[in-house]
């Protein structure tokens, strides 16, 4: 298995899962580089501030990825997707994890405390860190998303 570098955050509905994922990732090898969002659930936090600051700091970190956690993860998959460069996925089951990463090369994974169980949650963010990106007839899809809409 490859050893990723991950830039975290979540807001004040997703600090627990953002955490937990950290160790988890951490257990596996992987390299958790920052975090941003509140440290307790009881500190509000806004799903756009954190995105962006996370996808900024991965962005400034070229191969790493990004893990981004709210209560469903949708605002932070929007967010995050209105930003050049990211190709944010919002996943719920393993098949979507392994394919975002192999066929569409999603570099931040987005994932929602209110609506997935931890062991789930768990097995998405090991399954997107294992999974390479397969390039070839992809690539060209890929070229396409990134020019879409300028």
């Amino acid at each position: 298995m490859r050893a990723c570098r991950f830039h975290l955050g979540s807001d004040h509905g997703g600090v627990e899962l953002r955490d937990e994922l950290a160790a988890v990732l951490t257990a596996d090898g992987h390299t958790i580089m920052s975090t941003a969002g509140p440290r307790s659930a009881d500190e509000s936090a806004d799903y756009p501030d954190i995105a962006v600051t996370v996808c900024r700091r991965l962005l400034e970190d070229p191969g790493s990825f990004g893990l981004l956690v709210c209560g469903t993860g949708q605002g932070m998959a929007m967010t995050a997707n209105r930003i050049p460069g990211i190709r944010a996925a919002l996943v719920g089951d393993v098949f979507s994890a392994r394919m975002a990463r192999a066929h569409n090369d999603a570099n931040v994974l987005c994932l929602g405390q209110r609506v997935l169980g931890s062991e789930l949650a768990k097995a998405l963010a090991r399954e997107f860190a294992a999974t390479s990106f397969e390039g070839g007839r992809h690539q060209r899809r890929v070229d396409k998303l990134m020019r879409a809409g300028s």
